[in-house]
Formats: C-alpha cells, structure tokens, sequence
C-alpha cells in the first residue's frame, strides 16, 4: 500500500534573522510567480465534483499516487449519483493503492449522498458547507474554495507549513497561525495562487530533509540557516569528515 513516508517535524527550526518585510514579502511572491507564472493542482480531475474526491483522498498520500487511482474512476464517476452507485466496495476496489483507502471510501460515499441530499449533487461554493461533508476538513474545503471558485484561500498542508516557517514568511506554531499569517501578510497580486506556488517551492526546492537552497531563487530573503550547499561540496549534507589522524 504506497504510502507517504513520515518526514521530520513540520516546524523544523533553522529559521534565522530579522522579520522578513513586507517588500521582502512581494518580492518573494514575485520571484516564485515568475519561475511558475501559472501554477495550479497537480491533483487530476475533470470537475468539481472529481476535485473534491480527489483532495479528500490526497490526504497522507502523494498527488501521484491519487491521480494513477481515480484515472480509470474518473473516466465513468463523475457525479455523486454514479459513486453512490458504486458503492463502497467499488471504490475500495479503484482506491485500494492510497493509504487510509477504507476510511476514503467511506467517507466519499457518505460526503457524495450529503451532496445530493443537501446541495443538488452540486458541490457547493460556500466554505462552511464544505466543512459540513463528511470527510472534509479545513485544508480540503480551501483547496476546493480556490481550485474550483477562484476564492483567495490558503490551504496549508505540510509544504506550505514548511516553507512558511522556514523563509519566516508566515511563521506558526500550527496550520491555523500560519493560514492566517499567510492571510494578512500575502499581497494582492498573489492571493488566489500563493499557496499553489508554496505548495510546489516546497515540493521540488525546499524538500523536508534536504532544502535545496543551491538552487533557491528565494535564497537570499529565506530566513532559514545553514544553507544547504549544492551536493559534492566540502560540506554538502551527508558529506563524511575525514577521520582524525591518530598520533
């Protein structure tokens, strides 16, 4: 069962210096905008609907993983009416790859009978409902919020958790202090794509074990200290120090 392998702590120190500023701040954005100018999901789905499954199945495994499960679900699910069809069991059956699958199952068969009793089978555009469907949580009902309407919300999983700290962007003790710092500090060229562009800094540069900061291009207002350098340096992470000569 491909399962998302448990890293270090989200709040992994190492974050050094003054406050980062808000012009700092927008630079920040920039740059990270300009390296993905249209950053979006890497979850795959085909509407609202297969977007919200998706997410709630995204939970403590990797969009890879997810999306090589729900390729050949989505070609025929694609309505809260078709996955109650299908029932329980048939999802297991599609999902089985994806850790927590039994949990996944039920709750999407249970969150797809609220939808049509509820809201039309439609998936609905007001945060406090999502949070109502079983199976969906904070960061679920955000990432729907933006993805599917465009709201400028700050889903924080555990990359933008990460990156927020250690760049001293939006420091917090726990998701809910750091969506909010995340909230006030983002400027507003950047609210509606800012936790896509964290998501995936996080993802592919500034990595839980390893950041790779030889390649940052936010390097120099990163807060975060030691810099890793770049691998095959003297003091690349995991470089062994010769062993003392005895005299």
């Amino acid at each position: 069962m491909a399962r998302r392998q448990a890293g270090p702590p989200l709040l992994d120190g190492g974050r050094a210096g003054a406050e980062v500023s808000p012009a700092e701040i927008a630079e920040l954005y920039r740059r990270l905008h300009d390296r993905t100018p249209s950053p979006e999901t890497e979850l795959d789905y085909v509407n609202n609907y297969t977007l919200l499954v998706a997410v709630v199945l995204s939970a403590q495994a990797t969009d890879a993983g997810v999306n090589l499960a729900t390729r050949a679900l989505f070609e025929t699910v694609d309505t809260p009416e078709a996955m109650v069809a299908l029932g329980e069991e048939g999802l297991k059956r599609h999902i089985r790859t994806i850790g927590l699958f039994n949990t996944k199952a039920k709750n999407v068969i249970a969150l797809s009978q609220a939808l049509i009793e509820r809201h039309g089978g439609r998936v609905p555009e007001d945060f406090e409902a999502l949070q109502a469907l079983p199976g969906v949580g904070r960061k679920t009902a955000n990432v729907v919020m933006n993805c599917a309407f465009g709201a400028e919300t700050f889903a924080v999983d555990t990359h933008v958790f990460r990156v927020s700290n250690r760049t001293g962007l939006a420091p917090g003790k726990d998701v809910l202090e750091v969506e909010r710092k995340l909230d006030a500090a983002t400027p507003p060229p950047y609210r509606r794509e800012a936790h896509h562009l964290l998501i995936l800094h996080g993802r592919y540069v500034c990595k839980a074990r390893r950041p790779e900061c030889w390649r940052c291009t936010i390097a120099d207002i990163c807060r975060y200290q030691p810099k890793t350098p770049p691998p095959g340096s003297e003091m690349g992470a995991g470089a062994l120090k010769p062993p003392r000569r005895r005299t």
